[in-house]
């Protein structure tokens, strides 16, 4: 009998095929529920004493369909995403980047942002880890941009709900804002407007990480862990958006939306980023809104920028932030950053 190292008997792991197995068997079930949410959604409301075809009959509707399928595809997502990020710790990662020439830096840097779902609850740490590794600002800022912003669970998200050409969209100019803002900012040398302690940081080498033997079963419990964690801390912020995408589903006149968010008025994108700055959510929470505004006729790119503003400069993350940014430093920051997500809204109102 085995012991662990307080002398306990070991718990005995659940054998290698049992997880295979339990993988395969929740696909399946997760994808015969899902074909059946519609029908599902219909019933519900046929036995509500509301009419379907009202306001509060659509919203009920939209509401009862959303949940479920939005909760199936994060969950889905977050697995997936948390096996991929056993290859992408962020101590790999800040070994990746530590010692790059700036140059390919910035892209690299955005590239990992995008492969590796970290949150803004994350800024801070992985903020200090870089600074500390000498990794430069600029290349930091690239990172921080693209995780949250253009990372794989909104990507995933994002193509089920609107199509895989909104997503490219979304992906293609994240992908731009992050690699450019952290340029920018590199060119600025604004390394002076770190907090101090943060500034006086020894930059030292980044030793190589040492190899494990991980098993792909080593990886899908990674993912399974993913999902309780992830899942559990952002459940609630699903139900809020899809309830504010449910109100403006069913009560929000098309015309009122589009006089408020389509292209015509030139400040309807200033509007949805002023709008998407104090909101708390994530891209999970917000892609039902995101699909409710663009099914009422909202313009794309109004729409993009606010899912950007709402994801890349929320309040909470600047609060964060500013535990190792000065507030000219994150003034600044979000200057370069809505310059990025404005140019974005103007360019696909103008093209589309």
């Amino acid at each position: 009998m085995t012991t662990d190292t307080q002398g306990l008997p070991a718990k005995h792991a659940a054998p290698d095929w049992l997880w295979y197995a339990a993988v395969i068997g929740a696909a399946v079930v997760g994808w015969l529920v899902y074909g059946q949410l519609i029908p599902f959604s219909e019933w519900v409301t046929s036995l509500l004493p509301v009419a379907r075809d009202s306001h509060t009959g659509e919203a009920i509707a939209f509401f009862v369909y959303d949940v479920p399928k939005v909760l199936l595809l994060l969950t889905g997502i977050v697995f997936v995403t948390g096996v991929l990020r056993s290859w992408f710790s962020p101590e790999k990662t800040r070994t990746i980047l530590a010692g790059k020439r700036e140059f390919f830096g910035y892209p690299l840097a955005a590239f990992l942002g995008v492969l590796t779902p970290f949150c803004s609850c994350s800024s801070v740490p992985l903020f200090i880890g870089f600074v500390s590794a000498g990794v430069p600002l600029g290349v930091t800022f690239s990172f921080l941009i693209a995780g949250p912003m253009v990372g794989p669970v909104g990507l995933g998200l994002l193509y089920a709900l609107v199509g895989w050409k909104i997503a490219t969209i979304y992906l293609v100019f994240g992908f731009t804002i992050a690699t450019v803002t952290g340029y920018v900012m590199g060119k600025m040398r604004l390394e002076r407007y770190l907090q101090d302690w943060v500034r006086d940081l020894n930059a030292g080498p980044v030793g190589a990480l040492p190899e494990e033997t991980v098993t792909f079963v080593d990886r899908l419990k990674t993912g399974a862990e993913q999902v309780r964690e992830i899942v559990g801390k952002v459940w609630i912020w699903v139900l809020i958006g899809i309830g504010i995408g449910a109100l403006i589903h069913g009560y929000v006149p098309e015309a009122m939306m589009l006089k408020i968010m389509g292209g015509e008025a030139w400040w309807s994108v200033p509007a949805a980023v002023a709008l998407g700055v104090p909101m708390y959510t994530n891209a999970a929470g917000v892609i039902p809104i995101v699909e409710a505004l663009l099914g009422k006729g909202a313009a794309l790119g109004t729409t993009l920028a606010f899912m950007m503003s709402v994801i890349a400069l929320s309040l909470p993350e600047m609060i964060i932030l500013k535990q190792v940014l000065t507030l000219r430093l994150i003034a600044i920051f979000i200057a370069i950053v809505a310059a990025g997500i404005l140019a974005t809204g103007y360019l696909f109102n103008f093209l589309l």
